[in-house]
């Protein structure tokens, strides 16, 4: 099943009336079953927010686009993560040849300080010899 059926289905659950659009009481119905808890109030202002064309209802497009921006949020805090976690043995903020080759070692691979420039080399865009999050971020891509 690709992303736009699951988003179909998804919408198709939500939706409870069938109209093609989620109001307000179907959006707090859907929070509710999911463990969150959100007031009748809570669902119109969320929907106002989320709304493209003004009538205070969601379409399957608005849907999409809070699902797909939630996603690329938390893959943006996972690079986060995961870039902290290569470049703080140095402290320095960002990904050093050094700092690379511990964390490639931690994970059983074992790399000099030269393999580790070479590998920063490909994707550091400014030829710092570091890789800033910009740049990890490319190179994750």
């Amino acid at each position: 099943m690709d992303k736009q059926q699951q988003y179909k289905r998804v919408f198709g659950n939500i939706d409870k009336n069938g109209d093609g659009k989620i109001s307000p009481p179907e959006l707090q119905i859907c929070i509710g079953k999911t463990g969150g808890e959100l007031t009748l109030e809570e669902a119109e202002m969320a929907a106002v927010l989320m709304d493209s064309d003004g009538d205070g209802l969601l379409s399957m497009e608005d849907l999409v686009k809070v699902m797909e921006s939630a996603n690329e949020e938390e893959t943006i805090n996972d690079l986060k993560r995961a870039y902290k976690m290569y470049g703080e043995t140095e402290g320095s903020g960002c990904i050093t040849p050094k700092s690379l080759r511990r964390m490639l070692s931690k994970l059983g691979e074992s790399k000099t300080v030269d393999d580790c420039k070479m590998m920063i080399a490909k994707f550091d865009v400014n030829g710092d010899g570091v890789l800033s999050f910009d740049e990890f971020r490319e190179m994750m891509a």
